[in-house]
């Protein structure tokens, strides 16, 4: 978890059942197109993306532990 100018890259994944709306989730917070069809095994390669999620906690963090690395 690497914080610079308020910003984290968190690498994160979505797990759950077959057809229990996992790719509708990633859908929705990505605002991605990938295939959300009603069968079994419809995404079998991940989807990756990247999202920014603004949170002002981020800078308080890094002013109070200063850390080395900004990446």
């Amino acid at each position: 978890l690497g914080v610079r100018q308020g910003k984290t890259q968190l690498k994160m994944g979505i797990v759950g059942l077959p057809n229990v709306g996992k790719t509708t989730l990633f859908n929705a917070l990505t605002h991605s197109s990938q295939p959300a069809e009603n069968f079994p095994f419809c995404t079998i390669d991940p989807a990756v993306s990247r999202v920014s999620v603004a949170d002002e906690r981020l800078d308080a963090l890094d002013a109070y532990y200063k850390p080395k690395s900004k990446k």
